[in-house]
């Protein structure tokens, strides 16, 4: 049975900035309204400042796997300003998928495929196969060739 491929051309500047700044307010608008009204209840700004970070440091977390970053680096989305910078980066990555025009971390080469053609410049990443590759069994009418 032959995988279905994928053969759309990338998304343009203007479809890839205006889901990048969708995907940037969808994580980050949650906690800073959270942020808010914890404020708001308790009057305690760090309270503001820890859900803030906190729900920036989750968003990035999630998703860093899909963008060539690792999910521990949800730690540095959690550092106040420099998480909304990630987030940032992630969106735009994000927002170009399945196509990805960043080079992928060595521990993804593996499954990276550089495209050449109308795509120069492109990486493609798929998932792996959902099912795996299972060992081969000899034909049991196989002849020996000893």
């Amino acid at each position: 049975m032959e995988r279905w491929v994928h053969r759309s051309a990338p998304r343009g500047l203007v479809a890839r900035s205006s889901i990048a700044a969708v995907l940037f307010v969808v994580a980050v608008l949650p906690g800073w309204t959270l942020g808010d009204l914890a404020e708001h209840r308790t009057g305690q700004p760090v309270l503001d400042w820890l859900i803030t970070c906190g729900w920036s440091g989750l968003a990035v977390a999630v998703c860093a796997p899909w963008c060539s970053y690792r999910r521990r680096d949800g730690w540095l989305g959690a550092v106040p300003l420099y998480g909304w910078y990630l987030l940032s980066v992630l969106s735009w990555r994000l927002a170009l998928l399945p196509y990805r025009d960043w080079e992928p971390r060595r521990d993804e080469l593996w499954r990276a495929r550089w495209l050449t053609g109308d795509l120069l410049g492109y990486w493609r990443s798929d998932p792996p196969a959902a099912r795996a590759v299972t060992a081969a069994r000899r034909p049991a009418a196989a002849r020996r060739t000893r």
